[in-house]
């Protein structure tokens, strides 16, 4: 189906998706079909990575690359069109990648309400009564299943059927982006090892490992295959910036109240994880400005338990709310808001882009999940 028609019978928001998600499926089926018939094995592999990136996911990335191609003048259809959203694509698999080795990483054992690629491969090893340990066997999997998301990654932006001039000039988010994602997810694991509670470590994550490859570079992408200028560039990165940290913030949030039913991880489980968050650090700074060392202690107590009961949580969020640490993340993410907003008004942004940006903007930040 060409991308005029899923705007007609869809909405272009939907188009975007529903065109991100047939890419995939193609280029999955057939790098599955290429693989050599010694490794037929690794094919049932690739059909549990296949039905990873295909399930769920909210194409927030692709979402906001078309956009900032719009906004900076792409046409809304044609082959250069088709070709951009073919490239903007592959940036489900660097997600898909970061996904599974984060899940990994973290030992969580649910992801959109399903069991994680590590988890699955662990079970397998136990249904199948194999030799070694079921663990040890999801793990490897797992690294390897991530490794190969990342390297599809790279060859369906190299394959696109862009021109030389748009290839070049997506070159250098591309490459900026696939390095910052690894250096927030390693700053994100040095934290939790450390037990660094400080406030400049937990938003440097959140700017590494997912303000840029959720939103800047993806955006940076988008206005450069349009051929945006250096000023124009500027502005985008910086609403992005801005725009991307506020995501993660939400992101904090959601990880300690949010629903289970709609965000599909168990209630708490960045606590259990032992991550350093924003939300975390200024809790601690609250309770033990308030005198409250044994709310602070019972926060630190929390984090990275693997055994961390409802009740235990509960208590965290509830303590989390009487020193302020909420109201005043909520502070912040409106404050990057509002500023990300100013960086988009001055990027003198075409329409209906630069309307769908602020759009696109809004929900990332206000999201439930």
């Amino acid at each position: 189906m060409t991308l005029e028609r899923l705007n007609e019978q869809n909405g272009i928001d939907s188009a975007v998706h529903h065109h991100v998600e047939a890419v995939l499926r193609r280029y999955l089926t057939e790098r599955r079909a290429d693989l050599p018939e010694l490794a037929q094995t690794f094919a049932t592999a690739v059909d549990t990575l296949s039905d990873f990136a295909l399930r769920g996911g909210k194409r927030i990335r692709p979402t906001f690359a078309w956009w900032g191609w719009r906004a900076a003048g792409g046409a809304a259809s044609g082959p250069d069109a088709e070709a951009v959203l073919t490239a903007v694509s592959a940036l489900e698999l660097i997600q898909t990648c970061a996904l599974v080795h984060d899940d990994l990483m973290d030992a969580s054992e649910l992801r959109r309400g399903n069991p994680t690629v590590h988890v699955r491969f662990a079970e397998a090893h136990r249904a199948g009564a194999w030799l070694g340990e079921p663990e040890r066997f999801g793990m490897a999997a797992a690294i390897l299943l991530g490794d190969l998301a990342l390297a599809w990654a790279d060859d369906m932006f190299t394959g696109a059927p862009l021109s030389e001039d748009m290839r070049q000039a997506a070159r250098a988010p591309w490459l900026a982006m696939r390095a910052e994602m690894f250096a927030g997810q390693y700053l994100d694991v040095l934290a939790q090892a450390e037990g660094d509670e400080s406030e400049d470590r937990a938003l440097g994550v959140a700017r590494l490992k997912t303000a840029a490859y959720t939103v800047e570079r993806p955006l940076h992408m988008g206005v450069a295959l349009a051929g945006a200028e250096a000023d124009t560039i500027t502005a985008v990165r910086r609403f992005g910036t801005d725009i991307g940290v506020a995501f993660q913030l939400r992101d904090d949030l959601l990880g300690v109240y949010g629903d289970t039913e709609v965000t599909g991880k168990p209630a708490g489980d960045d606590l259990r994880e032992g991550k350093r968050t924003l939300l975390v650090s200024l809790g601690l700074r609250y309770a033990e400005a308030a005198g409250r060392h044994a709310d602070a202690k019972l926060l630190r107590g929390a984090l990275g338990d693997p055994n961390l009961k409802r009740h235990t949580v509960e208590q965290v969020r509830a303590l989390l709310v009487e020193v302020g640490a909420v109201d005043e993340l909520e502070r912040r993410i409106e404050t990057l808001t509002t500023s990300g907003m100013a960086a988009l008004d001055a990027a003198g942004l075409a329409e209906p882009g630069r309307t769908r940006l602020a759009d696109l903007a809004i929900a990332a930040t206000r999201r439930d999940r």
